[in-house]
Order: C-alpha cells, then structure tokens, then sequence
C-alpha cells in the first residue's frame, strides 16, 4: 500500500518536469487533452482486456461525474495554467499543501480524526511552503496568477479526494480511473477546440515533446491515479494526501 503511494508521488513529481517540456510546444488545454485522450485509450484497452471495467450505478453517476469534475478538469486547468507562471518546484511545493486542507475535509464530510502527528505535520507543511513563497520581508516572490492557478488546484484535488472517498469502496480502481480520464476529456474538448485548435494543427512536435507527452499519459494520467486511488482505499483522505509532500523532495 505505501508502495503504491510513493510510486504514484513520483511518477506526478515528474509530470512537473515533463509538462514544461511539452510547453515547448503546446498550449496547456492541449496538453491535458492529449494526455488524457492516450491515459483513456490505454485505460480502454486494459480495462477490457481483463475485464475491468464495470458499469456505474445509477445513484453513483452524479459522484462520477463530480469525480471528473474537480479532477482532472478543474484540477489540471489550475496547474497546467498555474506552471505557465511559476517554476515546476515552485508548483510542486504549492501542491504539497494538499494535505493542509484534507484533513480539514476529511473530518468535516467522513469524520475522520485528526491526530497529534497530524496537526504537527500540518504546521511544519505551513512553514515550508512559506519559506519558499516568501522573502525576508513577507513579500511573494511568484507570479499571483500562477499562485492563484496552482492554489485552485488544490482545492481541486481536496474535493477529488473526498468524492473518491466514497466510490472505492464499490468499485475497483481500473473502473474510476478509466471513467475519471474519459469524462475528464469531453469536458476539456469544447476548450480544445474553441481556443486550441488551431494552435495544434499548426505546432510542430518534438521527439522530445512526443515523448513527454506520452510519458505524462502512461505514468502521470494513468498510473499514479491508479496507485493513489487504491492507497486511498485503504489509508483514508489525511494519510493518503499526507504523502504528496514528497512530490518537490522528488
């Protein structure tokens, strides 16, 4: 279980580096379009392939599409946006305040207790974030846009994770994520070609870019949501989210 966490905090951490790569060339609504068009099609294929995929109960479609909402569409148009404007480590550090509101959460909608350790950890996550958004004179040192882009992702991911929470326990990992990315894409279609189109069929990848690209699908939009959803499963919101501040460490 825990190895299943740490692997999916650091196949994101590196989505940090490689979505800056694919700015190369690409605009962000692009990048996450395409990631997530390649993490559904091989999604598809695995989850039919072994059978995977189950059908989504009548009473749970709403908290499927809520799901996809929050992330990845609010989420990744929070961060793709926010590192346009500020530095991966800069964005990865903002992402580790995750665990600062999750607890918060996590009692508020499943009760679940906040520790001594916790409250701690907390405190310590408040002081390093400030360290690197500060100077000496209280004064930010980032973009406010990206601040605010990459903070509205963390809201984002909070939301996912208490939705999360309560379709894990009645279906299998495969089945949310693959719903999760496919959903996720027809949200970000209308943007893609209302404001990205043209772009695109004019942009001239890469090898380096295409390689970015995919490896973003396969490990960031693919398996580090699949590892993070079955550690969640078993560790609750607090525990789980806890671990997203080894992403800037990776």
């Amino acid at each position: 279980i825990y190895g299943s966490i740490i692997l999916a905090m650091l196949f994101w951490s590196f989505s940090f580096v490689w979505t800056k790569v694919v700015y190369l060339v690409y605009n962000p609504i692009t990048t996450v379009f395409l990631r997530l068009l390649i993490s559904s099609i091989i999604l598809f294929i695995i989850g039919k392939g072994f059978k995977r995929i189950d059908t989504i109960k009548k009473e749970d479609r709403l908290g499927v599409l809520a799901l996809a909402f929050f992330e990845p569409f609010l989420y990744f148009l929070g961060e793709s946006y926010g590192l346009k404007y500020v530095s991966s480590t800069i964005g990865s550090v903002i992402v580790s305040t995750i665990p600062l509101f999750a607890p918060i959460a996590a009692y508020y909608f499943h009760k679940e207790q906040l520790s001594k350790m916790n409250i701690l950890g907390i405190i310590i996550s408040i002081l390093g974030v400030s360290v690197i958004i500060f100077n000496k004179s209280f004064s930010l040192i980032v973009s406010p846009i990206g601040l605010a882009c990459m903070f509205g992702a963390v809201g984002a991911a909070v939301a996912y994770s208490v939705i999360l929470k309560n379709l894990v326990s009645k279906y299998n990992t495969v089945t949310l994520i693959t719903y999760q990315n496919s959903i996720g894409l027809l949200y970000f279609l209308p943007l893609f070609l209302v404001f990205d189109w043209q772009h695109f069929i004019q942009a001239i990848p890469t090898r380096e870019v295409i390689n970015s690209l995919v490896l973003l699908a396969v490990f960031g939009s693919t398996l580090a949501f699949i590892f993070f959803t079955y550690g969640l499963s078993y560790l609750g919101i607090t525990k789980s989210n806890i671990f997203i501040n080894a992403i800037p460490v990776f």
